[in-house]
């Protein structure tokens, strides 16, 4: 049985599969300064403890995808993207939804993540969901100046 949630904007929310490796590397692109080769993805999606989710129309073009790995009873939110002409329509908090409630049926009982500190959106986002910010990474994002930028480690309890 396939697991499928409901997203807004007609869209749906489902699992990845290796056939979207390109699209997920293009909409990651579009989202971070260094982004992820379509293989990175192929590599991801082809690991059961790496599962993907995926928002997407009926007939499945993507819009947005969220990206988790899952070691022992911790998950890490690896990577979430919204495609450009998607954003600000709530498909980034659809995908955390989902991942939540997937998450209640694994023996996951806390997550974390790293965001840019001048990520305000994903941040509140974050926070919203029941985030708290618990450390930083100086120097961990690359700038297209050259610079480097300071990642919030944030964590939550998943229940």
């Amino acid at each position: 049985m396939m697991k499928l949630w409901m997203a807004p904007g007609g869209l749906h929310i489902e699992p990845g599969e290796a056939k979207d490796a390109k699209d997920l590397a293009r909409i990651h692109a579009q989202g971070f300064f260094r982004g992820w080769p379509s293989e990175e993805f192929a590599s991801f999606l082809a690991d059961p403890n790496c599962p993907v989710y995926i928002a997407c129309d009926a007939r499945r073009r993507i819009s947005g995808f969220a990206l988790i790995r899952t070691v022992a009873d911790e998950a890490e939110l690896l990577t979430i993207a919204v495609d450009p002409k998607a954003r600000g329509k709530g498909i980034g908090r659809a995908l955390l939804d989902a991942v939540f409630a997937d998450l209640m049926m694994s023996p996951a009982r806390r997550m974390f993540l790293e965001v840019d500190e001048q990520n305000l959106s994903a941040i509140r986002l974050y926070r919203h969901l029941g985030f708290e910010t618990i450390s930083t990474r100086k120097g961990y994002y690359p700038r297209p100046d050259g610079s480097a930028a300071t990642a919030l480690v944030m964590a939550r309890d998943l229940g």
